[in-house]
């Protein structure tokens, strides 16, 4: 998961553990404030509280260190989470990743990040085409924590604790146990494949991954390492079709474009020609 930039990613640290545990394969800025902030009438006046809740959340200063920061931005994240909360239905914030305002569209998807369901994955899934840079950055960070969290409490916290586990083989057996109880959890399908990529059984890692994506299409992650399984087993075309699923999903993944662009020039008219749906 790359391309994220240093300030967000503290703000996910602070967020939740599973999107600093999302695979390799797959910052708020505080400036002046928009006129959307200033003397809000009618329907304005929710969109400015939104922009008016993301706003408050802390800057980080020079010459506070990484770890104060991080304490700071998880309170303000958990006051953020309330104050939408109280005021915001889930679908309103999905309404309000189409506004014209920029800002709007990053508190609305932060807030989704937050509190959204898998309800939310298609929505979230076209603002990683956003005109801007910190929409995008946020929504690939959103979709991770939606997708961790997206089948019951009790199962969710079962795939926490289960990539946490220093021995693969046991996270593996409890990956195996869970998908049998929760079939449909797309996030357990992948990250037992990435386990199963780090075993290099990559075989048994492209089957999961396509089940993840079989159950939702939206995985770039997922896509991302079915192209790199495709990869490891010397299936070149298949491979480019991937990275180009997955560059399609999501242009902003590190390395896919490159990957792209060196299988099109390995396999010379073949690759430019195959398939680029």
């Amino acid at each position: 998961m790359g391309g994220t930039s240093f300030r967000f990613r503290t703000v996910l640290a602070a967020w939740m553990t599973c999107v600093a545990a999302a695979p390799a394969w797959a910052s708020i800025h505080h400036s002046d404030r928009d006129p959307l902030c200033v003397q809000p009438r009618g329907a304005d006046v929710g969109t400015a509280l939104l922009v008016e809740y993301y706003e408050a959340l802390p800057a980080r200063r020079e010459g506070i260190d990484t770890e104060a920061y991080a304490a700071r931005m998880q309170a303000g994240l958990e006051k953020f989470k309330k104050r939408v909360k109280a005021r915001y239905s889930e679908g309103t914030l999905q309404r309000l990743l189409d506004n014209p305002n920029s800002r709007t569209r990053r508190a609305a998807v932060l807030a989704l990040g937050l509190m959204g369901t898998i309800a939310s994955n298609e929505a979230l899934a076209g603002r990683l085409h956003d005109d801007d840079p910190e929409a995008r950055e946020h929504a690939a960070d959103a979709l991770w924590a939606v997708w961790f969290r997206a089948d019951s409490d009790e199962n969710n916290q079962e795939l926490q604790r289960l990539i946490h586990l220093r021995d693969a083989d046991k996270a593996i057996d409890g990956l195996d146990a869970l998908i049998r109880k929760a079939p449909g959890f797309a996030e357990a399908y992948n990250q037992r494949a990435i386990l199963y990529f780090k075993q290099k059984e990559y075989d048994k890692c492209a089957s999961d991954c396509e089940k993840a994506l079989q159950l939702n299409p939206q995985h770039f992650g997922a896509q991302s390492g079915l192209a790199r399984c495709f990869m490891r087993l010397r299936k070149p075309r298949a491979a480019l079709k991937a990275f180009r699923r997955a560059y399609a999903i999501n242009p902003n993944l590190d390395g896919v474009e490159d990957a792209i662009r060196d299988l099109e020039n390995a396999l010379g008219e073949e690759g430019r020609t195959d398939d680029k749906k």
